[in-house]
């Protein structure tokens, strides 16, 4: 009898919708950027490992994004600038590219390029267009061609390039490119593009992976089916003032979303990741009318859905066999099968591995994974859930994470303890379901819907899709006391696929205090075209708040790693336990760059992981890692500005590093020094902060700026503008989701 356990690899995809809805352009260039970086290979390098069986999750409007890319219908400003040729470029273009053309990890991407190094310490480290403006009289035409080229052939994954004779030449040759070979890789990513979803009907054909499906425009379909459900696990949150109650939305929406799929791949898809993971009672029947017979979310669903606390070791290994049973809900006498993910595996993979050697990195997988199946006495009859994003984290890989996945896939290729399955394999197994009575509404983060819901932003964003939907309906009913016209029933059409590009789940990610970008307004600007556009469509004049921004400029950012379990860490400035810091929140530079990627700029700090003991507050700043460590003085200063102000200023010089803390007295402007506060630098800089010396106690919430001075290599601040928001654990944290 075969008793391997079972593993269950989710790949998700998804790019927002990007296509500006009042002249056709897409805005940002991520979907054919991932789509030859991404998508392609990580379906194809399955060919080499048959046996690893897995799930993808291709986002429908994803999908249809990808086949206007391949069919040359999509422009963006990134891709008209990049065809233009190097004697046309304006002085605007050519800002542009020096702004915007070094967008991707240093150390992985671009150093190692001899010439696009080269270019890039040519123009500094600051991308702002006042600087950039200063240095363009020192790059020539050949510079500038170079860059179009090297950024377009940077974002094609390395297997791809070393495949193909032409793109293999482009490395080698290295820079002095002509028109002609710019013109030609053009061509060649937009054949890439072509190649992908071809490439995942062929595996799925084969039995090697299963492709899902999600609502159509990725929207939260329990918000669309109620907005009050937020408030279960929100019960104080402030939601919008109209209730946002339309199921009929959320129908359509997976309607959408099967039907593509139909058309794509020949027949309906059997399994969905709802958007974000994001489930409730309410739209379960939704799906299950549409014949989806499984749906995955997070395990802290179910922890709160079981009212029973996933628990966990000091190392993140979990030692509740519960999570990794597979659960079935009756919906009106159907059923469906739920999985929960594994959330530590599926973070290892998402923010962790990419610091480690591949092989190491993928025999800890290896490992966690057989140490569950020797807890269970029954593996087979267990599914292990890995579920992530499956497009950007490769970048802070090494050859973009197929060294690492290649040394997990061998690894797992005919394991006498593992079995790779698609999660529709699992089920076919008809292996035993665990009863569930009810699914607890929230999303794969932090079991909530805090993200889309409940900030003025956001809240101003959900008023702003209820009014132009009103105004819809309201036309829509005039509209039946007159002649049919076929003109007005298109338009009507037009206006409510406005409406579903509207309730996307992006936009609200980019509203409110979790997330910051440097296209923020991008985002707000698109988000509100898409109302206006409604408005128009019926010949109704747009409010004109819609022409004033949602975004505020100052605001708070959670980080988007928030601490998993109490902390201890040995403050020596060494990463003396690799899983000391293992279950720390954390904040990486790419966290305040563009919508998905930004260019390391400079500076000194690569990544600031913090954490909290009972009685303290742990801070760890790393280092870039192409300075290793850094033996030149420099200093920092963490600013609290609530519950109370106080400032943390610390001096660093190689191994000798010194830290005092600062109050100021009741009434006054004046700082003075409140003692000395433990720090080491070694590899790293570690720094312990009493909670009683900021005022604060278990359960409050830390706002906070923190500014680096390196000298030459430049002042940081982290975020760049507003603050930073750190939640002690309340005293209960363990026994909510954690037991260390």
């Amino acid at each position: 009898m075969d008793k391997r356990l079972n593993v269950a690899f989710l790949w998700h995809m998804h790019q927002p919708l990007y296509k500006d809805p009042s002249n056709g352009e897409y805005t940002l260039p991520w979907v054919l950027f991932h789509a030859t970086k991404d998508y392609y290979d990580m379906a194809a390098i399955l060919d080499e490992f048959p046996s690893v069986h897995q799930t993808f999750n291709l986002v429908p409007c994803l999908i249809e994004q990808i086949n206007e890319y391949a069919s040359g219908k999509a422009r963006d400003k990134y891709r008209l600038i990049s065809a233009k040729r190097a004697s046309d470029l304006t002085g605007e273009d050519k800002a542009f590219i020096l702004q915007f053309f070094f967008q991707a990890n240093w150390d992985n991407m671009i150093k190692p390029i001899a010439r696009y190094w080269e270019l890039l310490r040519k123009r500094g480290v600051s991308n702002e267009k006042d600087e950039v403006f200063q240095v363009l009289r020192y790059f020539k035409e050949q510079d500038f061609l170079d860059l179009q080229v090297l950024y377009n052939l940077i974002w094609i994954d390395p297997s791809i390039r070393q495949k193909d004779a032409f793109l293999s030449q482009l490395i080698r040759k290295g820079g002095s490119f002509t028109e002609e070979e710019k013109s030609k890789l053009l061509e060649k990513q937009l054949e890439i593009a072509g190649s992908i979803i071809s490439k995942y009907a062929d595996l799925r054909d084969r039995g090697i992976i299963e492709v899902s499906t999600s609502p159509y425009y990725h929207p939260i379909l329990p918000l669309l089916c109620d907005s009050d459900s937020a408030k279960e696990a929100m019960p104080g949150a402030t939601l919008p003032k109209t209730r946002f109650q339309h199921p009929e939305d959320a129908l359509a929406q997976v309607r959408k979303g099967v039907k593509l799929y139909q058309d794509t791949f020949g027949e309906k898809p059997r399994g969905m990741w709802p958007s974000e993971g994001s489930v409730s009672m309410e739209m379960l029947p939704l799906v299950v009318g549409e014949g989806i017979q499984w749906i995955a979310t997070d395990e802290e669903i179910l922890s709160n859905s079981l009212r029973r606390p996933v628990r966990r070791d000091h190392m993140g290994n979990c030692f509740d066999s519960f999570l990794y049973k597979p659960y079935e809900i009756d919906v009106m006498g159907r059923k469906i099968t739920v999985v929960f993910r594994d959330h530590v595996l599926s973070d290892l993979i998402g923010f962790d591995y990419a610091r480690m050697d591949p092989a190491e990195a993928a025999s800890d997988m290896v490992s966690r994974l057989v140490h569950i199946s020797n807890m269970l006495e029954d593996p087979q009859e267990h599914l292990v859930s890995i579920i992530l994003d499956g497009e950007n984290a490769w970048e802070h890989f090494r050859n973009d994470g197929r060294d690492f996945l290649a040394a997990l896939y061998t690894k797992l290729s005919d394991h006498p303890r593992l079995r790779c399955v698609s999660m529709s394999e699992f089920i076919d197994l008809k292996t035993r379901r665990e009863p569930l009575e009810r699914l607890y509404p929230g999303s794969w983060i932090s079991h909530n819907f805090k993200i889309w819901i409940g900030h003025i932003e956001d809240n101003t964003a959900w008023d702003y899709i209820s009014e132009a939907r009103e105004e819809l309906v309201r036309y829509e009913k005039e509209m039946k006391g007159f002649p049919p016209d076929e003109g007005r029933e298109k338009a009507i059409r037009e206006a409510w696929e406005e409406v579903y590009a509207s309730e996307g789940s992006d936009w609200f990610w980019w509203y409110g205090e979790e997330h910051s970008s440097m296209s923020d307004e991008d985002f707000d600007t698109l988000f509100r075209r898409h109302i206006k556009r409604i408005y128009q469509l019926i010949e109704k004049e747009p409010p004109d708040h819609l022409d004033i921004s949602i975004s505020s400029d100052i605001r708070s950012y959670r980080p988007p790693v928030e601490p998993r379990a109490l902390i201890a860490p040995v403050i020596d400035g060494q990463i003396s336990n690799y899983f000391e810091w293992l279950s720390s929140g954390r904040l990486e530079r790419t966290y305040f760059g563009s919508a998905m990627h930004k260019e390391i700029q400079g500076g000194l700090i690569d990544s600031i992981s913090y954490g909290f003991s009972k009685d303290t507050l742990y801070l760890r700043l790393d280092y870039l890692e192409e300075l290793g460590s850094f033996a030149h003085p420099w200093s920092f200063t963490i600013s609290f500005v609530q519950p109370r102000p106080v400032r943390v200023s610390a001096t660093v010089e190689g191994a000798m590093a010194t830290a005092e803390l600062h109050v100021k007295a009741d009434g006054k402007e004046k700082w003075t020094a409140a003692g000395p506060l433990e720090i080491a630098s070694e590899t790293v800089v570690e720094l312990a902060i009493p909670l009683k010396a900021l005022g604060a106690g278990r359960g409050e919430e830390l706002k906070l700026f923190i500014t680096i001075n390196a000298q030459e290599r430049g002042i940081e601040r982290w975020p760049v503008k507003g603050y930073l928001l750190f939640s002690i654990p309340p005293e209960d944290f363990e026994q909510q989701d954690w037991l260390v």
